[in-house]
């Protein structure tokens, strides 16, 4: 089995997704025992997909066959630039939730629901990243699959969601039947960007190494609909989280065993939801990556590597209790930030590439 070997090499591009609002298109490819697989995790906004399909092509090969394709969840910031990969690129297999097949088990529990097909259509209507990937996929005889805690993709095992936890999120879904967030789950905040940018800077407060705050709130239901994949490369032990919160990372951590995974401990992990604050807790890193350290390690001797998708012109993405929060366990901290991130272990080499720049440790936070 493909995931059972040793990989001869791997590489992770985590790709510049820039808008205003922070996104990913993670793209991968590796090589075990001279076979060679081609991942693709999320594509970002539909307007970042030529972008996505235009580097694996100059990279990866004009005729590149992607064996996968995973969408880790349904918001436009990570299922939109798909469509592109699907309808430009040849692929395998899509990998992704679609909570309108759900509809029979689900209409008990949505009270203004009688009818299936109501429900069913309008899940459809809903989750319409989803959906038109799903046209694409079947114009195209693109085989899909569900991504469920267990499933085998590649060389990478799904730690969460589990079926039943993610039925549950489709009901607890502010963009479902009985919610009130509109279908892309967007509010609109008045004010201008500088004004943002002002309100953040007077939230800060000065801390010392290790201390870390995050926000009581959690993250949404979408988020947590993340599907949360492991795989160990060249001796590498390597998560993705996509938007996953709290719950989500405490049930990949429960399960992480069962895959292989023994934490505490991984080498490159994505840092969820772009750096969000309501994604982890001081209890979750310390299960997934170890207790804070007493000072903060020299450069170059960090332990792991710790990968943020984030925007320039995000003013709230990373948080800087987050990146503190990764760095205290022996992070070092890299962030697109207008530029594609490569992490990878005896990888082709490419011109024009030089070593990223780690995020700065944070000497305050926010309150």
């Amino acid at each position: 089995m493909l995931g059972l070997n040793m990989a001869d090499y791997y590489e992770i591009d985590f790709l510049g997704v820039e808008t205003k609002k922070s996104g990913d298109a993670i793209t991968l490819r590796y090589e075990i025992d001279d076979v060679t697989c081609i991942h693709v995790v999320d594509g970002g906004y539909q307007t970042t997909g030529p972008s996505v399909v235009e580097h694996i092509r100059k990279y990866y090969g004009s005729d590149a066959y992607i064996d996968h394709v995973v969408v880790t969840h349904s918001d436009r910031d990570h299922a939109g630039g798909l469509r592109d990969v699907l309808e430009e690129l040849s692929v395998g297999t899509l990998w992704m939730h679609r909570p309108w097949l759900y509809a029979e088990e689900l209409i008990d529990r949505f009270e203004t629901y009688t009818s299936v097909d109501r429900l069913r259509s309008r899940l459809r209507a809903i989750y319409s990243n989803l959906a038109a990937l799903e046209d694409i996929a079947n114009e195209k005889g693109i085989e899909i699959l569900e991504p469920f805690q267990g499933e085998v993709i590649g060389a990478f095992t799904v730690l969460a969601p589990t079926r039943e936890r993610y039925l549950d999120l489709i009901v607890a879904s502010e963009k479902t039947p009985e919610g009130t967030a509109d279908d892309e789950g967007i509010v609109a905040k008045a004010g201008s960007i500088f004004e943002a940018a002002a309100a953040k800077l007077s939230n800060l407060i000065r801390a010392v190494w290790g201390e870390e705050i995050f926000s009581t709130q959690e993250t949404s239901a979408e988020n947590e609909m993340s599907v949360v994949q492991y795989a160990k490369l060249c001796g590498h032990s390597i998560v993705l989280t996509g938007d996953a919160g709290r719950t989500g990372l405490a049930e990949a951590a429960d399960y992480a065993p069962a895959a292989g995974l023994e934490l505490p401990g991984v080498d490159r992990i994505q840092v969820p939801h772009h750096g969000g604050r309501r994604n982890v807790s001081t209890e979750l890193l310390d299960r997934w990556l170890g207790p804070r350290l007493a000072q903060k390690p020299t450069e170059g001797q960090e332990t792991f590597t710790a990968l943020v998708s984030s925007a320039l012109e995000d003013l709230d993405h990373p948080r800087k209790a987050v990146v503190r929060a990764f760095a205290h366990r022996g992070a070092r901290v890299i962030a697109t930030e207008g530029v594609d991130v490569r992490i990878g272990q005896n990888a082709p080499k490419r011109d024009g590439w030089v070593a990223a720049t780690p995020f700065p440790y944070p000497d305050d936070q926010e309150a």
